[in-house]
């Protein structure tokens, strides 16, 4: 079976890089085009990295000579492949209308960008959540005017840290949620190089990720009704962001008060066997478990388990009562691959196995 021509645009930056590594042996996809701003169009993409390579494990050697394309030119990108990966670092406006010109060029997109989160027909999937929101593509298409051409996106890395384990817990109907997340600094693509102000140093600050990381889950946990994605209406969700000197993988501080209280045993009962679409198609990138729980006291550490299944499964630890909620718990996700680019690759695996780049 031959496989699907895919594009990489953003190529030269951390999620872009981190794309390319993912996608290198792919068993459905191969990288037929690398293209970013128009400052490295024309070079070869060792050339445009150049010692920009952010990742501690080594750029692809098939990817070195690929001619870096400019992202702008549409027609010259999407000449050489079937969809395309978006990872750019530009305006949010400059992003939108860029995505929604590739959709238009019947050129599918799978956005790490937060741009079109919020387009009310845009899809914005954990595959293993939410793969039903996937069926508002249809109404996309009918908008932009394309047979082929739309936009899906993956949400925010931070809530991939909780969403997953407060998920299967909706049953119970969960009332009030409290986050406090410790989030790496790859996950402003940056390394300890290139921000030594960050050694020794916690930021309780990140702009804009509050706001997302109270808001996405509900769209998340929505659903689609006459063309768009209604999101949620509860839980009520708080959160604080911080900064902290750590390269890969976000941590959450979760409190959580139900309707209905389940036991211990019903909680940890419920990560050990949630599962969605992913493990049911045996997707390449899907984590055997998708939750995994920790007994021990010190676990999950972000240094021994945020490559749990290679990057892509959430670890969820010290689950107890507490005085003032019903639970706490401390959650774990890899930001840079369930997070965003292996997130996404798996939205695409998903794509390609319902069809949707037919």
């Amino acid at each position: 079976m031959s496989k699907m021509k895919v594009g990489v645009i953003g190529a030269t930056g951390m999620v872009g890089q981190r794309f390319l590594t993912l996608l290198a042996d792919h068993p459905y996809f191969e990288v037929s085009v690398l293209a970013a701003s128009a400052r490295s169009a024309g070079k070869s993409y060792a050339e445009a990295v150049g010692a920009r390579w952010k990742l501690d494990i080594p750029m692809p050697e098939q990817y070195k000579d690929m001619v870096v394309l400019d992202a702008a030119n549409i027609k010259e990108v999407g000449a050489k492949c079937s969809f395309v990966f978006c990872a750019v670092d530009m305006k949010k406006d400059e992003i939108k209308a860029l995505e929604e010109a590739y959709a238009k060029a019947e050129i599918p997109v799978v956005s790490n960008n937060s741009a079109n989160r919020w387009t009310p027909d845009v899809p914005m999937v954990i595959p293993e959540i939410n793969d039903s929101h996937l069926e508002v593509i249809a109404a996309q298409r009918k908008r932009l005017g394309t047979k082929r051409g739309f936009i899906a996106v993956k949400p925010n890395c931070s809530i991939q840290s909780y969403v997953p384990a407060l998920t299967p817990l909706l049953k119970y109907g969960i009332k009030e949620v409290v986050a406090t997340t410790y989030q790496a600094i790859s996950g402003a693509g940056k390394t300890f190089n290139e921000w030594p102000e960050m050694i020794d140093n916690v930021i309780p600050y990140i702009g804009g990720e509050e706001e997302k990381s109270e808001q996405e889950p509900l769209r998340v946990w929505g659903h689609v009704e006459n063309g768009e994605i209604v999101k949620a209406d509860a839980p009520l969700i708080t959160t604080q962001c911080i900064r902290v000197p750590v390269t890969n993988g976000h941590t959450a501080a979760v409190f959580v008060r139900f309707e209905n209280k389940p036991t211990r045993e019903e909680i940890l009962e419920a990560w050990k066997n949630f599962s969605g679409k992913p493990q049911e198609l045996k997707l390449p990138h899907a984590p055997e478990q998708f939750v995994t729980y920790f007994e021990e006291d010190n676990r999950p550490q972000a240094k021994l388990d945020r490559d749990i299944w290679g990057g892509m499964g959430v670890t969820v630890g010290r689950l107890r009562e507490d005085t003032l909620f019903d639970y706490k718990f401390v959650g774990l996700s890899h930001n840079t691959l369930r997070g965003a680019a292996g997130g996404a690759v798996l939205i695409a695996e998903l794509l390609y196995r319902e069809g949707y780049f037919d």
